[in-house]
């Protein structure tokens, strides 16, 4: 069914640019080698997604270019629409005449700047993607019993790790999240993508394992390692991070540490089932892929929790969706006794291209007053 949605959401919307594209800008004689062109194009990502094995070179190429040529649709798609709204108001207000519309020049102009400004904002997205960037918030907890006044949290998600995932880029994310000079390093889910446990390389595994911070990396699962069956993956120990399912555990006598499943386990613990196995008066910080049920989460003793899953919405404009879908899209919100972080994750799924949101890893101060 999800595919059959981004069939549908890729097709009509390329219907709609290529009809108006014809209508509006391309010349009688032109007309036969645009559809060419604009069907070769538009079958380059149905092709990919039915030819071959995935290591094969032309079905990774075709991969490649269809990753970039969605969004630029997508952005050509807005583009067409946005001219089409300018045409409706020129109705009315006479801004440009229909004479000069007709002309060859104005035409050219128009079609080649909403080409160029499609292309420019994939390439931005492309950018935004593989520029890591930190996004640093204080805060302060109740002490209670602790032993330590302060602790430095490092957190990232949705990396959706592959075998052929650059490992100059993971070398450089490690790096990133050593400057932090983290105390601990949480990762909250779609740590890895795939169905099988050779969808991530060895040289990433020992990576991994040169993070460094005082009490060590944990995380939880996510909706991918459920699709994949990667839950009980072996790159999570082999990469040197404790996986928590619906646990909570005590890290140094300082403070708690939960993490839950992704609500597609079927598993999957209540809060409070969790909460429950908490016997010493300390801090609580907890992990829940999904920012789902938040006001029931904002009544418990949890002072703060680390999520991931929405992207932001990854493609301007559906971060507006994104927004409406979730309470706290992406950021920073207090709700009740619990203080929300919601992180834009650091890769994504799909075409590799973010124009929401940054690739971003969430460094956040506790102070336990």
């Amino acid at each position: 069914m999800f595919h059959l949605y981004l069939t549908l959401a890729y097709v009509i919307p390329n219907i709609y640019v290529y009809l108006r594209i014809n209508r509006l800008f391309i010349a009688k004689g032109y007309k036969i080698l645009y559809t060419i062109i604009y069907l070769v194009l538009f079958s380059i990502y149905p092709i990919s997604r039915n030819i071959g094995e995935s290591g094969n070179f032309v079905h990774q190429l075709l991969n490649l270019i269809s990753g970039y040529l969605l969004p630029f649709y997508l952005y050509l798609w807005l583009s067409v629409m946005l001219f089409d709204l300018f045409l409706l108001f020129n109705l009315i207000f006479k801004f440009v005449s229909k004479e000069k519309r007709r002309t060859f020049q104005y035409r050219f102009k128009v079609l080649f700047s909403m080409i160029l400004i499609s292309a420019f904002v994939v390439i931005g997205g492309a950018i935004n993607l593989n520029t890591i960037r930190y996004s640093n918030y204080k805060m302060s907890v109740p002490k209670r019993n602790s032993k330590i006044d302060k602790l430095r949290v490092a957190f990232v998600a949705d990396i959706h790790l592959l075998e052929n995932t650059r490992i100059g880029y993971i070398n450089k994310f490690v790096n990133k999240i050593n400057a932090t000079q983290a105390d601990i390093v949480l990762f909250g889910g779609d740590i890895v993508e795939g169905d099988s446990e050779n969808e991530t390389s060895v040289d990433t595994e020992k990576a991994f394992q040169n993070i460094r911070s005082k009490y060590g990396s944990f995380g939880v699962v996510g909706n991918h390692e459920f699709y994949g069956r990667q839950q009980h993956s072996t790159f999570f120990e082999k990469a040197g991070i404790t996986m928590l399912y619906d646990t909570i555990v005590n890290i140094d006598n300082s403070f708690y540490l939960g993490g839950r499943y992704d609500q597609h386990f079927r598993e999957r613990k209540g809060i409070q089932q969790i909460l429950n196995q908490v016997q010493a008066d300390l801090p609580i910080i907890f992990l829940d892929h999904r920012p789902t049920r938040l006001q029931e989460v904002g009544q418990t003793d949890i002072d703060a929790q680390f999520s991931g899953h929405t992207h932001n919405g990854q493609l301007f404009p559906f971060n507006f969706i994104i927004k409406q879908m979730y309470e706290l899209s992406w950021g920073y919100k207090k709700i009740g006794n619990t203080h929300f972080f919601v992180t834009s994750g650091l890769r994504l799924w799909g075409p590799p291209v973010k124009t929401t949101g940054k690739s971003e890893i969430m460094v956040v101060d506790f102070a336990f007053d």
